[in-house]
């Protein structure tokens, strides 16, 4: 599989030594803007770069969702993907260093495309925009994220008419203790009051279940590295179980009642990183989980390796099939006593990644048509289908009944039997291997598509709800008060806690503090994982000791007092739009 949830992990570029090549191009004329609707294909085949920040593949964009970008636009999508290419600020260091980033590049909002317009990499596309169908929908986000810039360079992802104070996922929210729920039934639905007391369980779990069915090792937990940042990124996670998200080096809740420093000694961060010693300590952590990737991880998942996972879309995605839900089996979001989710409101200007027109892009208004497309109903649909729950190409995977939309045949093979062969018509190869690299949705799933009247994400449809009730699900919802999804249950319990959708982004690092972060940030990463596996209580003690002296040492109390404040300004934002807007 290609694509993946990307999760709080935008890269903050080293430009300080970088110098950008700025650049004025001229506009389009009246012709080339009043040809965005034309049909592109007719028009002379062409690659474009892409640089995606989300990206997970790199590469020529092929199967099915390549095939459909190449009848429409007769265009192919090169994808360059810091992720794979070594990750970290590597490649878009080089390529920025170039004058050239992409002809369409996907990168943070704030910072990151600030410096690319600044710099002169990214085009003002508000001639385009004048000629667009679908983004003015979206028009307050567009207005917002090019707050301060004379045009229109950026524009919105995960993008939402929503009210903001309400939950943008409307299944299941982005994060929580999802468990093997068939194992965790054997064990006669243990009460787990806190994180803590997950470790029993898992170690219960385990022992009765030292195989998965490919005869390999079953384990509590697995971790990988590639979205490190500026912390430790699996131990970020169980901080969103009480209501926190990362913004630099601060935890801050959803509600703006609490903020702190991830490297003081009672944080969340710090607690997490003691779960996770304990937890090794008693032979529940993948060994491998050090040196391998999330696609390495992925395949563990979809084996029945791993007992949990932090996110519905790892552990669901990879191993509830149609099949193994019919048997019982498959991840759920388990009833930890003492949770309060932390839960992304809607996002009405955008979330945290936006779409961009490379300067020197040869065919600036096909790429403009492109974009104005991904927020269409179809684009929404093909984009959004392995990253945020939409059904994928109609006709193909869905279709439109006189009650609303329905899977079709190979819809539920590929979505709840988790892939298939597709059709050669629609570009052959396998569904999952198929979907958009790109790795992130112009519209959040939430939104209801015009067309059918509907979510786009399927699992809202009546049709999915009546038709997938199984032994895993009905058991899950007898236990858990009657309730049929995630969000409904965690809204009745009272545990989920919702941070208005602001889109907030925090403002560039002064040089100082930039610098400061990249060095600091590689100390907290690599002491985290040391202290995850460290042997011993004492190891950990004093490796948590040696980190708190040498990021001190670097700088952190300077840079920790600009994330407090952006932290504080976030929770301004949010209660201002919930005020506005809510």
């Amino acid at each position: 599989m290609r694509s993946r949830k990307f999760i709080a992990m935008l890269v903050v570029p080293l430009l300080g030594a970088l110098s950008l090549a700025a650049c004025t191009p001229s506009g389009p004329d009246d012709a080339e803007v009043a040809s965005l609707d034309q049909d592109w294909s007719a028009a002379e085949p062409i690659t474009i770069d892409v640089f995606s920040i989300p990206a997970n593949y790199q590469g020529t964009q092929s199967g099915w969702f390549g095939k459909i970008v190449k009848d429409k636009f007769n265009m192919e999508l090169n994808i360059l993907a810091p992720n794979v290419a070594g990750g970290g600020d590597t490649l878009y260091n080089t390529r920025v260093a170039g004058g050239e980033l992409g002809d369409l590049v996907i990168v943070g909002k704030g910072q990151q495309i600030d410096e690319l317009v600044e710099g002169g990499l990214v085009l003002d596309a508000a001639p385009y925009y004048e000629a667009m169908q679908n983004v003015p929908t979206y028009d307050p986000a567009v207005q917002k994220i090019n707050e301060g810039k004379d045009g229109i360079y950026g524009f919105p992802s995960t993008v939402s008419t929503l009210k903001p104070t309400e939950p943008a996922a409307n299944i299941d929210p982005t994060f929580g203790p999802f468990l093997r729920w068939d194992y965790y039934a054997e064990l006669g639905y243990p009460e787990i009051d806190t994180l803590e007391d997950l470790l029993p369980v898992l170690k219960d779990m385990q022992d009765a279940h030292p195989e998965a069915d490919n005869g390999k090792p079953t384990y509590g937990l697995s971790l990988f590295k590639d979205w490190d940042g500026n912390m430790m990124v699996m131990a970020k996670q169980p901080t969103t179980l009480y209501g926190y998200d990362e913004l630099g080096f601060v935890l801050a809740k959803a509600d703006g009642s609490d903020y702190q420093s991830i490297v003081d000694s009672d944080s969340e961060y710090v607690r997490t990183l003691k779960f996770y010693n304990e937890a090794n300590q008693m032979g529940l952590v993948d060994p491998e989980s050090t040196t391998q990737n999330y696609d390495t991880m992925f395949a563990k998942y979809q084996a029945g390796q791993v007992l949990s996972s932090w996110w519905p879309w790892l552990g669901q995605s990879a191993y509830n099939t149609e099949q193994n839900m019919a048997d019982g089996k498959g991840f759920q979001l388990v009833p930890m006593q003492d949770q309060k989710i932390f839960t992304y409101g809607a996002e009405a200007y955008g979330g945290g990644l936006v779409y961009g027109i490379g300067s020197k892009a040869e065919d600036p208004a096909r790429i403009a048509a492109f974009i104005d497309w991904l927020y269409s109903p179809e684009g929404v649909q093909v984009t959004s289908s392995d990253t945020m729950g939409a059904a994928g190409p109609e006709g193909l995977t869905w279709e439109d009944g006189p009650d609303g939309p329905v899977l079709t045949d190979f819809g539920r093979q590929a979505i709840l039997e988790g892939d298939g062969d597709v059709p050669a018509e629609w570009g052959g190869g396998k569904y999952k291997d198929g979907g958009s690299a790109l790795n992130v949705s112009a519209v959040s799933p939430a939104q209801e598509d015009p067309n059918t009247g509907f979510p786009y994400n399927y699992k809202s449809w009546p049709s999915y709800q009546e038709t997938v009730a199984n032994p895993l699900t009905d058991d899950w919802s007898e236990h858990m008060g009657g309730a049929r999804t995630t969000v409904e249950y965690l809204e009745k319990s009272g545990q989920m806690l919702v941070a208005p959708g602001s889109g907030y982004t925090a403002p560039t690092d002064a040089s100082e503090i930039e610098a400061a972060r990249n060095q600091v940030k590689a100390s907290v990463v690599e002491y985290s994982w040391k202290m995850a596996f460290a042997k011993d209580d004492a190891e950990f003690d004093s490796l948590l000791a040696e980190m708190q002296e040498t990021v001190n040492g670097l700088g952190y109390e300077k840079v920790l007092e600009v994330d407090l404040a952006n932290a504080k300004a976030q929770n301004d934002a949010r209660v201002a739009v919930a005020d506005e807007l809510g």
